[in-house]
């Protein structure tokens, strides 16, 4: 399961951008996650809310958005949003697409109190 990694990578992340804090209250860690990186939400979550008890992030919520799957056709450049891995333009049908979006994964903003 990567989402133990993903997990503990995001509370390094947080640990890192908070440093210089003193006693931060964290609130809400917000992260973008590609439609394509294959993360199960539940998953991550479960992971960050088991490695953050006893630690500054442990009152803090996880908020997990999904970026989507974009590509743009090298045939007619239209871009489109894919919603399944039929990898065709949904506009001309070609298949000689470029990914735009949707291999993200990132620590989009930290909230504190």
């Amino acid at each position: 399961m990567h989402e133990m990694s993903i997990a503990q990578n995001i509370v390094e992340i947080v640990e890192d951008a908070l440093r210089d804090e003193v006693d931060p209250d964290v609130e809400r860690v917000v992260v973008k996650i590609g439609r394509l990186v294959a993360v199960v939400p539940d998953s991550l979550d479960f992971c960050f809310t088991a490695i953050t008890q006893g630690t500054p992030l442990a009152n803090s919520q996880l908020v997990i958005e999904e970026i989507p799957f974009q590509v743009r056709c090298k045939g007619c450049d239209k871009t489109s949003q894919v919603e399944s891995f039929v990898f065709r333009c949904p506009e001309c049908g070609n298949v000689k697409l470029e990914t735009i979006t949707g291999h993200e994964l990132f620590v989009s903003h930290i909230e504190v109190h």
